[in-house]
């Protein structure tokens, strides 16, 4: 059995359920709570050096970073692809999906959000300046991006793929400060919107996690 080491507000982790999910795959749950600290407990950095979310555990192997995972699940389950055949949109997608997990996400990460308040002791209000500036830069990227013929339903098709798993996350980021003006992406929220019509979608959101907390 696949067990997946999470917490339920991370988006990292949100996005290997969603695969996993996608994939049909069965697997158990692990909650590494960030905000207490659980992932630098020594039993935890011992799995995972990193003291970071997901973990994914199979027949011994641990593996670690959300993308590789996901990748690697699309390696060893080929049905249904998250990455498109030819070399060209197999860029795309990857590029679609490292501008929200490689450009967005490490700036607006729990860790980061912590060091800005402490040490340099930035307020709330700062911080949420922080959080929505680079969310609305990358997503000033991203939506041109969209405007292609190659994208559908979807980021890249009509069928959600590893671009769509890397977003959804992210769109629930920008919808935890109602000052995130989401008007100017409209491709973008109509593609979440598809999203969240499957199930393998909304089963990973963070509110359906057995350790979701308000």
């Amino acid at each position: 059995m696949l067990k997946l080491y999470g917490y339920f507000r991370s988006s990292a982790a949100f996005r290997v359920r969603i695969a996993l999910n996608l994939k049909g795959l069965a697997y158990e749950q692990r909650f590494i709570h960030l905000r207490k600290n659980e992932q630098r407990a020594p039993e935890y950095l011992a799995k995972n050096p990193q003291g970071l979310v997901p973990l994914l555990e199979n027949n011994g192997a641990r593996l670690v970073q959300s993308l590789a995972i996901i990748e690697y699940l699309d390696e060893a389950h080929p049905s249904p692809k998250l990455l498109p055949e030819g070399p060209e949109d197999r860029a795309r997608v990857r590029a679609l999906a490292q501008i929200i997990a490689a450009d967005i996400h490490p700036l607006d990460n729990l860790r980061v959000l912590r060091y800005l308040a402490k040490p340099f002791g930035h307020d709330d209000k700062a911080i949420e300046q922080w959080f929505n500036h680079w969310i609305r830069l990358g997503f000033e990227a991203l939506e041109p991006m969209l405007h292609d013929e190659r994208t559908g339903e979807f980021c890249h098709g009509d069928a959600p793929g590893l671009a769509d798993i890397c977003l959804v996350p992210q769109v629930f980021n920008a919808k935890r400060y109602p000052s995130f003006d989401m008007t100017p992406f409209p491709t973008i929220a109509r593609v979440f919107g598809n999203c969240m019509t499957l199930d393998a979608f909304m089963h990973a959101a963070p509110n359906q996690q057995p350790d979701f907390e308000k």
